[in-house]
């Protein structure tokens, strides 16, 4: 895999949304790389994985990693590795949701979903694959060099935050309560499992990076991770009642098709609004334990409720 680390010049400022762009495009070229080193079993099935993957998304999860990880001082390829697994893993994600199983959407960032575009077994083994090339990035020293102490670690932290006491169980209850309406607690439980743990474990790893695991700070960027997940599941809500399918790039107002329990639809419009700032304040306020420049987590604290898509 490529070896990217930022290089500042000195006397010069880098913005923050220049440097999750250049986030973005180094993830992307990450992928890319990782794709094409792969041995082929399926040109069919490994076609479907890099369209279901590369050329579209905000990458906010690899900037997460990218971003807690260089703050305590973690560089290059365990950076990439960690980087590259969250976003396959989210990959693998939406391709599920968007099944007909599921949520049985037709466009995903600006483009067929993958079910559309192959067929829906396909678009089956295009999740289970990507889930699983997600830990070979993380546990193989190929692409993950160093302490096998660390890839164990993360391969840890990953797995529990996609599993059924995470992101699949978030997703189980989302399906079980379609239809019913849902309490704010118990709205918040599910999209702290479907959304936030995989978002709380984006940051969790670049802290493993850098830190190792059981580092008190991992706590404080654990508790930074939940506050982000749900600041940033509640402004999904609100862009779902409010934005279009072509500025979303996905299928806009299916929660309300689906007949599906929202922030919007429990408090209301102007009350989402102000819950989604609430808890980007709690998320910033844990920033103040770390120590240097957390000014860019900041951002992308702010980034999840101002966002148009």
């Amino acid at each position: 895999m490529l070896m990217t680390d930022r290089t500042v010049v000195p006397g010069t400022t880098t913005s923050h949304s220049s440097i999750l762009t250049e986030n973005s495009c180094r993830v992307e070229s990450e992928l890319t790389e990782l794709f094409r080193t792969r041995s082929v079993a399926s040109t069919r099935l490994a076609e479907a994985m890099r369209y279901a993957t590369l050329g579209g998304g905000k990458r906010l999860r690899a900037t997460l990693v990218y971003a807690a990880g260089e703050l305590l001082g973690a560089r290059g390829k365990v950076l990439d590795a960690a980087a590259c697994a969250v976003e396959l893993v989210h990959a693998y994600s939406l391709v599920h949701d968007d099944l007909p199983a599921m949520d049985d959407d037709n466009l995903r960032r600006g483009r067929p979903t993958c079910h559309i575009q192959y067929d829906e077994a396909t678009a089956i083994l295009v999740g289970d694959g990507l889930q699983s090339l997600a830990m070979e990035t993380l546990l193989s020293e190929r692409f993950n060099p160093g302490d096998a102490r660390i890839r164990a670690a993360m391969a840890e932290v990953l797995v529990r935050a996609i599993g059924d006491e995470g992101m699949v169980g978030g997703q189980a209850i989302d399906i079980e309560f379609t239809g019913m309406r849902k309490s704010l607690e118990e709205l918040s439980t599910m999209h702290a499992l479907k959304t936030g743990a995989l978002i709380e474990a984006s940051v969790l790893l670049g802290g493993i990076a850098a830190l190792g695991p059981g580092h008190r700070v991992l706590d404080v960027l654990s508790r930074y991770g939940r506050a982000l997940g749900l600041s940033f599941q509640i402004a999904d809500d609100i862009l779902d009642h409010t934005s279009d399918s072509m500025t979303l790039g996905k299928d806009a107002g299916s929660d309300d098709r689906q007949n599906k329990t929202t922030y919007v639809s429990v408090m209301g419009l102007d009350k989402a609004r102000e819950e989604a700032s609430r808890v980007c304040r709690d998320a910033v306020g844990c920033l103040r334990e770390l120590e240097g420049d957390t000014g860019f987590l900041q951002y992308l604290a702010e980034f999840t409720v101002s966002r148009k898509s």
